[in-house]
């Protein structure tokens, strides 16, 4: 085992029996074979020789061959490490040697008496007889050495100091590169390593070290390195006295072991990868010597030693995955078949049409033999002429193909109000881009109806009811059982709308089962991501903005100026279109929207519109808007301005026509006094006659030409309507002060007259001729006497009015409720809806309070509780 150890023989043959085992003599055996000394000594002298540095492994090898000269009497221990101490090197035993070696012959050279030497040995405490004997040791080596010609084969750094050399204390130029050692350093303790290789050990703690075989050493304490070892050491024995000690040690660079182990390091390699920057498939080399780790960590490549197992990693990740730096053709085909292919999973919500990895594994495996990185790669290329044994087909990744009729369900495109929007589709749950996306320009987001996004698409359209249903509350739910059943008929008998879909399946489960489910009532909020649509508003570039499943997304304001909508060709489209200072209508007709293109091709609309200026400026301003509703209401009232400009005479006319007759101007008081009521006539009739989303020239003068002809007649209409309800709203207040006076000590009374004032000014706000249009005018004034006579009657019966009072509460309390819960994004029909049941309540109050007044529609209270529940379905 030690010859083999020492590179001195090598098995014949790898048979696994070790008795039946046999050796062979090397180059190296043979001669150490001849030498006369130890194995392990005349291995050192041999690597010397290739190291270059013959003489100094002589010196240490003769030190090795006899007893330490070095004495130290146990009465003069002090004093003999004190005489020493010139000699010691901390870093190297072997090196204290040399000193020694180097100091006696600097003596021996200037002293020819032996006295004088015997003197030198006794002041340095060296044994006389052993130097001697180590010079005739070193003599014979030397004429060994000679005889079988073995010289340095080149030539090593040195630089000897006269008394002490050491050469790990050599200047900066003699280092080895990455290392702390000098050269002559590196060479003499890699000589003695070749010899001594299974002596090596590594640091545990301070003087403990792992030596080879699970042994645990410590540094011998007469040693330099005690208390000052490196990480690794090399020693000349282990001596086990009270417990095994290394003896004449050395630090050493674990970066001398590989080589010089040579087939006795064991190599292991761990997490083999695939490497994207190199383009091969690489591992982590272990290597170790003697069960110690001499390098912990080295990436090499991995094709050369395991080249199957490099072949999958290389498959998986780099064509598979397309983990890759570089672009290759076929890879770029597979990619768009696996891509349509995992956009129909996407589509119909299933992972089961494309080909398992496995199988995609196997189409390139049959293919590429020994292929692990991509400079193989390529050459297989090259060698086939083309790519195309590596291209895929449709049939080699689709297991089958979807029906082109349930494909229909999930469309390209959605049209949504009277636009047709792109739609994405992604199957892949708990991701917030998990299921069907939207993507809506930011300028046209507020011309998409949030109620037409409740539908999604019709292939998920059964799965969204079925949820919708399941998620009712159990009171709802067990009316609809079987669901399945239900959702048919759903489905089946259901008109699509352009309403709420909750609304739209509220009403249609009252009609059909007569079951009567609330908004509110629905699990809306509570349905999985993928049946609520996902919006995406765009900038002019395609750049996602914001997302979400909130349809409050489509009604957030945007900016004209804003950044996310500055284009050159919004700025190039502005030069264009805007003027400031426009008296009157020279300009040509105005289109509803005007599209801009951007860049990839991206459209959007931008809204020209007029613009009223402002107190200082003058005539009407031409502005482009990217925001629909602020660009119709800037219109209408650029437009009024406009009118107001070119038919300035005659609005004059109208101003002096809208006067109040005499005896009315108390009355008058109550609403910002004579002028202030005649002036809002005024600002009304202008109103309604000239905010009109006018856009042509012809229709602007033809406009104007019938305003005139009846502009007159309007005012007085709207005058003759108006002084009635200034009348009677002045009789009810004058009743109602009359009744105050009387009773002004009674704050029973007083409490319930101020009730009555309050609902009569809810009533009649002082703008009430702007809040209510002409149809609903007309009943104001009946409204109003049915809360003077219930003040007259509460004069008389307090007690019954409180009943009939309780009666009209229970529905103006719901009635307040559902206003405050209308959001925002409620339906246009709900809203209506609110409107048209509070004047059922004010009929129903009539005939409550004032029987013999009549309502203008047939009016109870349970008819009022069908309307509730009415709007309480809607969305």
């Amino acid at each position: 085992d030690l010859l083999y150890e020492l590179g001195a023989i090598v098995p014949e043959s790898n048979r696994k029996s070790r008795k039946a085992r046999r050796f062979l003599l090397t180059k190296k055996g043979a001669l150490m074979a001849k030498m006369p000394i130890d194995p392990r000594l005349s291995r050192m002298l041999i690597e010397a020789r290739d190291e270059g540095c013959r003489e100094e492994m002589m010196v240490i090898a003769a030190a090795l061959s006899i007893q330490d000269p070095r004495e130290r009497p146990a009465e003069k221990a002090r004093e003999a490490d004190q005489a020493q101490k010139v000699f010691c090197d901390p870093s190297s035993d072997f090196i204290t040697l040399l000193n020694v070696w180097n100091a006696y012959h600097q003596v021996l050279k200037e002293e020819k008496k032996t006295g004088r030497i015997k003197k030198f040995c006794k002041s340095r405490y060296l044994s006389f007889k052993r130097m001697r004997e180590w010079r005739d040791i070193h003599a014979q080596l030397s004429e060994a050495m000679t005889e079988y010609q073995i010289n340095d084969a080149k030539k090593t750094a040195k630089k000897h100091i006269p008394g002490h050399v050491s050469p790990r204390r050599q200047p900066s130029e003699n280092l080895t590169p990455d290392s702390e050692f000098s050269r002559l350093y590196t060479a003499i303790h890699k000589s003695i390593l070749s010899g001594f290789l299974s002596n090596i050990a590594m640091k545990k703690e301070k003087n403990i070290f792992q030596a080879p075989k699970g042994k645990e050493v410590m540094i011998f304490p007469g040693s330099t390195l005690f208390n000052t070892a490196k990480e690794w050491i090399v020693a000349a024995e282990w001596v086990e006295t009270s417990r095994l000690f290394a003896r004449t040690c050395a630090n050493i660079d674990s970066a001398w072991l590989e080589s010089l182990g040579g087939t006795l390091c064991k190599r292991s390699y761990l997490h083999p990868h695939w490497e994207r920057k190199k383009g091969q498939v690489t591992a982590y080399e272990q290597v170790s010597l003697f069960g110690l780790v001499i390098v912990p960590k080295r990436q090499v490549p991995y094709g050369h030693i395991n080249s199957d197992r490099a072949t999958e990693i290389f498959i998986q990740k780099a064509l598979i995955e397309g983990d890759v730096n570089e672009t290759f053709d076929f890879l770029r085909h597979n990619q768009n078949l696996i891509d349509d292919v995992r956009n129909l999973e996407d589509r119909i919500r299933r992972r089961d049409i494309l080909v398992s990895d496995g199988q995609l594994f196997d189409f390139y495996n049959q293919r590429l033999k020994n292929c692990y990185d991509i400079r193989t790669l390529k050459a297989y290329i090259n060698q086939k002429n083309s790519d195309g044994f590596l291209r895929m087909k449709p049939e080699d990744i689709s297991r089958y193909d979807p029906d082109e009729k349930e494909l229909s369900h999930f469309p390209d495109r959605l049209d949504l109000g009277h636009l047709s929007l792109d739609c994405a589709y992604r199957f892949d749950p708990g991701n917030p881009d998990d299921g069907v996306t939207v993507s809506i320009p930011a300028a046209m987001a507020n011309s998409v109806p949030a109620e037409s996004l409740e539908w999604l698409v019709p292939g998920l359209y059964k799965e969204k009811i079925t949820a919708l249903i399941k998620g009712l509350p159990k009171t709802y739910r067990k009316k609809l059982v079987p669901v399945a059943d239900t959702v048919d008929i759903v489905i089946h008998e259901m008109p699509k709308t352009r309403t709420s879909l909750i609304t739209a399946l509220g009403n249609f489960i009252f009609t059909r089962f007569n079951i009567d489910i609330p908004a509110s009532a629905w699990p809306d909020d509570l349905l999985p991501d993928h049946l609520k649509m996902r919006i995406s508003i765009t900038d002019t570039k395609g750049k996602e903005l914001s997302a979400g499943r909130d349809p409050n997304l489509l009604s957030r304001r945007i900016s004209n100026k804003g950044p996310a909508i500055a284009s050159p060709e919004l700025d190039a489209a502005k030069k264009i279109w805007e003027r400031d200072g426009i008296i009157g209508w020279d300009f040509s007709d105005l289109p509803e929207t005007i599209e801009l293109k951007g860049t990839n091709s991206v459209k959007w609309l931008a809204y020209p519109g007029l613009q009223k200026a402002g107190e200082k400026g003058k005539g009407v301003k031409l502005r482009l808007f990217l925001n629909p509703e602020s660009a119709l209401s800037s219109h209408r009232e650029g437009v009024a301005a406009l009118f107001s400009l070119y038919l300035s005479k005659d609005l004059k006319y109208l101003k002096k026509a809208l006067k109040l007759p005499k005896g009315l101007e108390k009355a008058a008081d109550y609403f910002g006094g004579p002028a202030g009521f005649e002036k809002r006539l005024f600002e009304h009739i202008v109103r309604n006659l000239f905010f009109k989303n006018i856009r042509t020239r012809n229709a602007f003068h033809a406009h104007a030409d019938a305003a005139v002809r009846s502009m007159l007649s309007q005012g007085r209409e709207l005058l003759n309507h108006s002084l009635p309800i200034l009348e009677a709203y002045h009789e009810t207040r004058t009743t109602l002060y009359s009744f105050e006076v009387t009773h002004k000590s009674n704050p029973v009374v007083l409490q319930f007259l101020k009730e009555i004032r309050t609902e009569l000014s809810k009533l009649i706000p002082e703008n009430f001729i702007d809040l209510y249009d002409p149809e609903r005018q007309v009943h104001l004034v009946r409204y109003m006497k049915a809360l003077a006579i219930r003040a007259e009657r509460g004069m008389v019966d307090l007690e019954k009015d409180r009943t009939k009072s309780n009666a009209v509460t229970v529905f103006t309390q719901r009635l307040n409720q559902l206003l405050k819960g209308l959001s925002e994004t409620a339906s246009e029909e709900k809203k209506a809806a609110v409107e048209a049941l509070y004047w059922l309540i004010e009929e129903y109050k009539v005939s409550i309070y004032a029987q013999e007044l009549k309502t203008s529609v047939p009016v109870s209270s349970k008819r009022i509780e069908d309307k509730l529940k009415e709007i309480e379905r809607m969305a």
